[in-house]
Parts: C-alpha cells; sequence; structure tokens
C-alpha cells in the first residue's frame, strides 16, 4: 500500500500529503514505524504478520516522480500492479468524501500520472480522499491550485479529517477481508457524521 505525498516538514499537513497522513494513521494504530528504505527511495512500515501483513510506502521522490518509487518497490517485493493499493488526495471531492476504484486514469493527478507511467498500466487500486477544491470558477480554481494543496488543513477542518482519516484504516481492514468491491460499496457512500 502506498501513501502519495510530497517528503519534508515543509509538505507535513498539507493537502497534497493526506495520502502520508493516512498510512502514517495506519502505522500508528498498529504501533508500527516507518523507516528509510534508501533502495527503495521511500520510507517503509510493516503492518500484521503472514497473509495479513501490509508493506506501506511513503515515496520520498516528490509527487511528480512517486512512480519511481513504487516501482522499485513492486520489484523489489516482487508484487505485481493487481495487489497495489495507492491512498492519494483529490481535489474533485469534497473533504469527507472518499472514492475507491480498482482501476482508472491518473484524473490530473500528477502522483497517478508518474504511477501509470512507471508500471505501464492503470490496472491498480486507488483510493481518492478528498481535499475539497478553492473556488468553483474554473479560472479561480486553477490559479489557486498550488496554493490550496500545498495548504493545511484548518482547524475547523481538523474534526472532519479525523474522521476520514479513521474510515480509511477501517476501509483498509475492509478490503483485506472481503476485497475492494465490498469495500468501496462502504468507502463510496461514507458520509461523515
Amino acid at each position: 500500500m502506498v501513501g502519495l505525498g510530497n517528503p519534508g516538514s515543509r509538505y507535513e499537513g498539507t493537502r497534497h500529503n493526506v495520502g502520508f497522513m493516512a498510512l502514517e494513521a495506519v502505522a500508528a494504530a498498529a504501533g508500527s514505524a516507518f523507516r528509510a528504505q534508501p533502495r527503495l527511495q521511500g520510507l517503509l512500515a510493516d503492518v500484521g504478520n503472514g497473509e495479513e501483513r501490509l508493506r506501506l510506502l511513503l515515496p520520498q521522490t516528490f509527487m511528480n516522480e512517486s512512480g519511481r518509487s513504487i516501482r522499485a518497490a513492486l520489484d523489489w517485493f516482487g508484487f505485481d500492479p493487481a495487489e497495489l493499493l495507492v491512498v492519494v488526495d483529490d481535489m474533485d471531492l469534497p473533504l469527507g468524501r472518499l472514492r475507491l476504484r480498482a482501476s482508472g486514469s491518473a484524473g490530473g493527478h500528477n502522483g497517478l500520472r508518474s504511477t501509470i507511467s512507471h508500471l505501464g498500466t492503470q490496472d491498480f487500486a486507488r483510493l481518492r480522499i478528498g481535499i475539497g477544491a478553492p473556488a468553483d470558477n474554473p479560472a479561480e480554481r486553477r490559479a489557486r491550485t498550488i496554493g490550496h494543496v500545498l495548504g493545511r488543513f484548518s482547524a475547523g477542518e481538523q474534526p472532519l479529517l479525523q474522521a476520514v482519516l479513521s474510515e480509511v484504516q477501517a476501509g483498509i481492514g475492509l478490503i483485506q477481508r472481503q476485497g475492494i468491491e465490498r469495500a468501496a460499496n462502504r468507502l463510496n457512500g461514507f458520509v461523515p457524521a
């Protein structure tokens, strides 16, 4: 499982790093810590044992080159893209919404674009976490996109963000037990209280 984001303290807590936040929450809940894996160009944590074990990867290549780290990890562990779940931010979804798909396009996301390019396929699961858009007007949205995705969640958004991250943790367990399709029914219908 891969969380997408940008490395370094400058980007901690930004909307673009919600994929990192989700995997950090999964690791913390399991009492696991990330450690540097230079050959994978990322940070790696293991959660669970045996058949239940998950390998969590946070690429340290910056968002636009995420695919290099993901390709290195799949090659190192002998995994197929079909065994991959990428957790990523999505500006087209409002904060509080999730979208799980078994495959699909990059949808304008540079991290997914890099992943598709390095894997040579779109056939890997992705869980998109809504971060909301900076504006409804297309011209204003384009002008404010970078500041928005590299901005931090407000204090008022924190409770909603925590509810989403908790749901993502539950959803990952559901994916393991019941598969993508069944998990998608729950996650895609998630509406925070």
